[in-house]
């Protein structure tokens, strides 16, 4: 059976799509490493985070090493400031959960794991697609965003977990080049919704024809205040 060109286009849009996710996923890795880990991992997950939002919410691939690049540049210290803390909680929890025997703390301390996790999944997300600053409030709104979408979250992580499983098992070679981005692009797809309509409800709020803001990343300021 012979395929339309409506089909090729189609195989050769999926095809591009799937090398441009090896390819982010070997930038993140590469600036992770670059920045020795700690000072590299939040660089690294705002610049993935920018750059699958503007995939995902605005059909934008511009050249993805270049523009990889430059939006870990972007925000330099505050995605510092903010892989640090993730990552110094995450010591701190360890630590506990290694350390404490009783079974009420362990229990606390797993909770507050889930909890750095979704804040982990989204806060460069918030960085990326808003214009809420201050790291506490990027962690709150971040909370907010994972919570208000739990189920979507809960089905993101089982599909990750299953899909990083599976590579694991039987295409490990694939695992170095799309471990990393895979729960990247499940959070891309869950907020992708949620960003567009947060975008229409307060621009529909706020907007007048007189005053039409330029951007309306800074009109979800408020609204994950």
């Amino acid at each position: 059976m012979l395929f339309s060109f409506e089909a090729f286009a189609t195989l050769n849009s999926w095809l591009g799509g799937f090398w441009r996710l090896i390819l982010l996923n070997l930038l993140w890795t590469a600036v992770t490493l670059l920045g020795l880990g700690l000072f590299g991992i939040g660089p690294a997950s705002y610049a993935l985070a920018t750059y699958l939002d503007g995939w995902f919410r605005h059909g934008r691939t511009p050249p993805t090493i270049r523009t990889f690049l430059r939006d870990a540049r972007e925000r330099l210290g505050a995605a510092v400031a903010m892989g640090l803390v993730l990552s110094a909680a995450g010591v701190v929890i360890g630590v506990n959960l290694l350390s404490l025997s009783d079974w009420y703390l362990r229990a606390a301390n797993h909770m507050a794991l889930i909890v750095l996790l979704i804040i982990g999944a989204y806060v460069f997300f918030v960085m990326a697609a808003t214009e809420v600053r201050g790291l506490h409030r990027q962690i709150g709104g971040a909370l907010l965003l994972g919570i208000g979408s739990l189920h979507w979250t809960i089905i993101g992580a089982l599909a990750v977990a299953i899909a990083e499983a599976f590579m694991l098992r039987f295409a490990v070679a694939l695992f170095p080049l799309l471990g990393a981005v895979l729960p990247f692009l499940a959070v891309a797809l869950i907020l992708r919704p949620v960003l567009t309509d947060l975008d229409q409800a307060v621009t529909a709020e706020t907007e007048t024809p007189a005053d039409t803001p330029s951007d309306p990343r800074a009109l979800t300021e408020g609204h994950l205040a």
